[in-house]
Formats: structure tokens, sequence, C-alpha cells
């Protein structure tokens, strides 16, 4: 009777042909999650520089020499304009919470305190980060003197 051999290393490869694109479709939500969440973070970080910019150019143009001064509320608008024009947001932006603070009113010499508060909504990871977490709040700060 003849023996039949059979090749048993032409079956490994056929066996496992699949298995790649399997392991792909498994792993790619994962790093999609990674992909939106390190956009996340940068876009935090983006718009942390914007509020900083945006306290910095209220501040800035309320101690300009100008007659006459400018209130706290045209430097609240100016600021809060600033901010909404460039922050970057997934969608429904809340608008920023400005507080404008004069130490001795518009003396020279006096100090002007420009206050940027912002909730960041995020995009996906961060809009599902901050219903499990508290929300992030991102604040930025200004100070400058009257001219």
């Amino acid at each position: 009777m003849p023996t039949l051999h059979v090749n048993r290393a032409s079956h490994g490869p056929r066996a496992s042909r699949g298995s790649a694109a399997i392991e792909f479709a498994i792993l790619l939500p994962f790093l999609i999650m990674i992909l939106v969440g390190i956009i996340d973070v940068n876009l935090i970080f983006y718009n942390d520089a914007i509020l900083t910019n945006a306290a910095r150019a209220g501040a800035r143009a309320g101690t300009v020499l100008q007659v006459p001064p400018l209130t706290t509320t045209q430097i609240a608008a100016i600021t809060t304009t600033y901010a909404q024009n460039n922050l970057v947001t997934g969608g429904a932006a809340t608008a920023p919470t400005v507080t404008v603070t004069q130490s001795n009113g518009t003396t020279p010499g006096g100090s002007l305190q420009v206050a940027v508060s912002y909730t960041y909504q995020g995009l996906l990871l961060g809009s599902a980060f901050s219903a499990l977490a508290s929300p992030v709040v991102l604040n930025a700060t200004a100070v400058m003197i009257y001219e």
C-alpha cells in the first residue's frame, strides 16, 4: 500500500491568511480612539494659548493711553471677541467668562487684570471624558500697568 505524505508546511500560511485582517479590525477602534485623544489634547493646548492671547489683547487694549479710557465692559468685549473668533470647538461652544479688575482705576501706574475662563467641550473623547469626570476648564490671566 502506498504511503501518502501530507506536506504540513503548505497548510500553515493558508490557514492564517485572514488573521491579519481580523486583528486589524479588532485593533482599529482603539487606534482611532488614541488618535482622537491626541487631537483632543492638542486642541486643549491650542485653546489655552488662545485664551492667554485673548487676556493679553484685552489687557493691552485697556492699558494703552486713550481718552476716554476703555471701560471694563469694553475690555471684556474685546477679550471675548478675540477668544470666540479664534477658539477651536467641537460644535456647541460655550462663551468664555471674562473678569476685568482695576486696582486703582485708570490712573497711570495702576494695574489692570484680565482673567478668562473657558470650559472645553472637546471632540469625541473630550465630551465623553467630561461626562465621566469633571469638565476641562481652561484659565488665563494677564496683568498690565496703565501708561
